[in-house]
């Protein structure tokens, strides 16, 4: 039976990438929110890899338009979300990713904060919690864009101490200003403006927002289904449960609701793609990308065999399974890079893709260098290779 179904192969599926995730020169976006909007999220654990990984996919961007798009225009913004992890969405979707993910972290975030702080003992419940987090938004009005310790010093509640985990092995005390803001942000009631610091720094100030406006949790689903079909499809049900981390009946409700055609991939599965999406991919022009560590394009699968060698796994991921910086060439990952103290770009090919390719690659490292300036950039990410080519 999936005989009869449209054959979309790996070098179509490779296409599909250079053209859509907007890698191929001919592809790159003119406008920041482009970029985002490209991959449906930009990673954003590492303030860097939002600038790299936008960098990537545009035209004569520098690091001041991607901080205006942040702090200025705000058609960025960063959520906890996919899988309780940090990203950067536009605007326009900002409402159904908070509704279709962030409300649940945020949720689950607030029952466990809730309880902490009644094993603490002390007498901190609920309404001590939204005093505290309502002296904060005060703070905020009165001062303006803060970060969590100029919060701290203008808000005493933030300067309380409790006990985690008591009479275990791990106890510990902690603060509790960093959770009163984390559950502020992921209830979108303030965001992160910009840092102090360069461009690298994940030291963000604090601003006041109004929450975004409610979105139905079924509808926010299947719209970002659909998005994330157009841009990583052919993908599987395993696929997408991995990337936005919902429940796998979450996630067949979802796809059902935006639509799906099933197309036969080359190994002989079976892969969704949007509604019509099963015509030839044309090939786009050959080129060559430097992405950043936990780049969209790379973390976008479950199941990414179509673009890497499982032989290079060893060298391109670290223990938890995040990968690192990765070289690109016709949407393959065909080796690494990383920033050397004195800002050189250094990187290595894991196996022999051709002249072309390394002309192409060494071009696009220089472009890179170029870009960065005198920033200097460490990933969070630290793999074998990255290391060993940073070192």
């Amino acid at each position: 039976m999936s005989a009869r179904l449209p054959l979309i192969s790996t070098s179509e599926r490779r296409h599909r990438l250079g053209r859509r995730h907007r890698l191929a020169p001919s592809a790159r976006g003119s406008a920041v929110v482009q970029a985002a909007d490209a991959v449906v999220a930009l990673h954003a654990t590492d303030a860097a890899t939002v600038f790299l990984s936008a960098r990537a996919r545009l035209i004569d961007c520098g690091p001041d338009a991607i901080e205006r798009a942040l702090y200025e225009d705000v058609s960025l913004v960063r959520l906890l979300s996919m899988r309780n992890t940090l990203f950067v969405v536009s605007t326009d979707l900002a409402p159904h990713v908070d509704a279709s993910t962030a409300r649940g972290i945020a949720a689950k975030e607030r029952r466990t904060f809730l309880r902490q702080l009644a094993e603490d003992g002390q007498g901190l419940d609920a309404d001590w919690l939204a005093g505290a987090e309502s002296a904060a938004l005060d703070a905020l009005d009165a001062g303006g864009p803060s970060t969590g310790i100029q919060l701290s010093a203008a808000v005493p509640t933030l300067r309380q101490k409790i006990t985690i985990d008591r009479g275990k092995r791990y106890e510990a005390q902690t603060g509790v200003a960093t959770r009163v803001i984390r559950l502020l942000a992921a209830d979108g009631r303030i965001r992160r403006d910009r840092p102090r610091g360069s461009w690298t720094s994940s030291q963000y100030r604090w601003a006041h927002t109004d929450p975004w406006p409610a979105v139905p949790v079924a509808e926010a689903r299947a719209e970002i289904a659909r998005r994330w079909l157009q841009a990583y499809g052919p993908a599987t049900e395993a696929d997408l449960k991995w990337w936005t981390g919902w429940s796998l009946t979450d996630v067949r409700k979802a796809l059902s609701a935006a639509g799906t055609d099933r197309v036969r991939l080359d190994d002989g599965t079976t892969a969704l793609v949007s509604p019509g999406d099963t015509g030839a991919e044309p090939a786009p022009e050959p080129w060559a990308a430097l992405l950043p560590a936990l780049d969209p394009s790379s973390m976008g699968w479950a199941d990414r065999g179509f673009h890497l060698d499982p032989a290079h796994r060893p060298a391109l991921f670290d223990y938890a399974g995040n990968i690192g910086p990765t070289v690109w060439w016709n949407g393959e990952i065909v080796g690494g890079w990383a920033q050397r103290s004195d800002g050189r770009i250094a990187w290595r090919l894991l196996g022999d893709p051709g002249r072309a390719a390394e002309a192409a690659i060494t071009a696009e490292a220089s472009r890179l260098a170029g870009w960065v300036g005198d920033a200097r950039i460490t990933p969070r990410i630290r793999t074998p290779l990255e290391r060993e080519l940073a070192a």
